[in-house]
């Protein structure tokens, strides 16, 4: 019988990871599989961690239904990252890129590449402090872009978008999915570059997982610093160098959870269950919760609110925490609260919170 404590983590991430893994993990710490060592002690170029970074991306093809014209990648320094290596790999000089600006994610993205050369911003939702995504209407492309940028899902701000933007033919689609990969299913092959973060629902802080199209690898100019490579890192199969060995063998028990679930699909209907849960109690509250993202555009994976009050903001906080209900203070550009429902979040800690939302309501009211 465990005898160990869990509590509801709603944390914006790190976030929570699924009890069976991290048991295995514990199981596996000293000995994995017979090696005598942990996998944090082994080396990157031996047949036993080879076979756990093939085995994830084996997986990872398996459940996002990743053509074989892609290239996965398990890299470091997270999303952040990312959103100078998109410009700097795909971006040719002279070359201007396009940006969908919908939150504070694909915000610091667009400062990014405008260090690094030519951009475009195609639609910018701050003046309305990022409560919605942008129209068709709204949004006109330049058929010569480099790639078109956009965030999938907004962590801070609370907004996802329910399909891609149609962007010009044979203009590329760049995509940071960091806070909502694997939550859904998606069509990989409207996309050029998908990169996310695993810290959210694919695993540990320390990897980051970049899927490229193979035919924009010849884009990527001459005399790049390796380690920014994506055609090097590409073609050494993520091994270039050491990469996060302990986080890839997280990733890779994550994406062996989410199959025995059911895969994506069934994830997405977990995740509607309880994003519809949460959205329930702040609809029907009579104003005493207040959304941050319209209907329309709202995330299933973060639900930033407010209250009537910031004083009231505080002792919800500090009254959920007394009971197990962590990481709900909303981030400091947004304030408020806000709950983020990542893939590894049970349904019971959506009832919980649902619970003491509808307690909190009628005792201060």
């Amino acid at each position: 019988m465990n005898t160990y404590k869990r509590v509801h983590n709603f944390n914006p991430g790190p976030s929570v990871l699924p009890v069976p893994v991290l048991e295995q993990a514990q199981r596996e710490m000293l000995d994995y599989q017979g090696t005598g060592m942990s996998v944090m002690e082994m080396s990157h170029r031996s047949k036993e961690f080879e076979a756990i970074i093939q085995t994830a991306e084996a997986d990872l093809r398996e459940l996002m239904g990743i053509p074989q014209n892609y290239k996965v990648m398990f890299l470091q320094g997270g999303a952040s990252l990312q959103f100078a290596m998109v410009a700097m790999n795909l971006r040719p000089a002279g070359a201007s890129a396009d940006y969908i600006v919908t939150g504070a994610w694909s915000r610091t993205a667009l400062k990014e590449a405008q260090k690094l050369g030519n951009t475009r911003v195609v639609f910018n939702g701050e003046s309305e402090n990022f409560t919605r995504l942008p129209e068709d209407s709204e949004l006109s492309f330049d058929p010569n872009a480099a790639y078109v940028h956009f965030c999938h899902n907004e962590t801070i701000h609370g907004v996802e978008f329910k399909r891609e933007p149609t962007v010009p033919e044979g203009v590329p689609l760049v995509c940071d999915m960091s806070s909502d990969f694997l939550s859904q299913p998606i069509d990989v092959s409207k996309y050029g570059v998908i990169y996310a973060g695993a810290q959210k629902n694919a695993g540990p802080a320390g990897v980051t997982i970049v899927i490229v199209r193979e035919d924009l690898l010849a884009r990527v100019p001459e005399k790049l610093p390796v380690m920014l490579d994506y055609k090097v890192l590409a073609e050494s199969g993520s091994l270039h160098n050491t990469p996060p060995c302990y986080a890839i063998y997280i990733t890779g028990l994550v994406l062996k959870w989410l199959k025995g679930l059911g895969g994506v699909s069934k994830m997405y209907e977990i995740n509607r269950q309880k994003a519809d849960m949460v959205y329930k109690v702040i609809d029907e509250s009579g104003g005493f919760y207040r959304g941050h993202a319209r209907p329309e555009a709202r995330s299933i994976m973060n639900i930033p609110f407010r209250l009537p009050s910031e004083d009231l903001e505080e002792i919800f906080v500090k009254e959920a925490k007394k009971a197990d209900l962590i990481g709900l203070k909303g981030h400091r550009s947004v304030g408020g609260l806000r709950a983020s429902l990542y893939n590894a979040l049970p349904l019971e800690s959506a009832r919980a919170l649902v619970d003491f939302m509808k307690d909190f309501q009628q005792r201060y009211g």
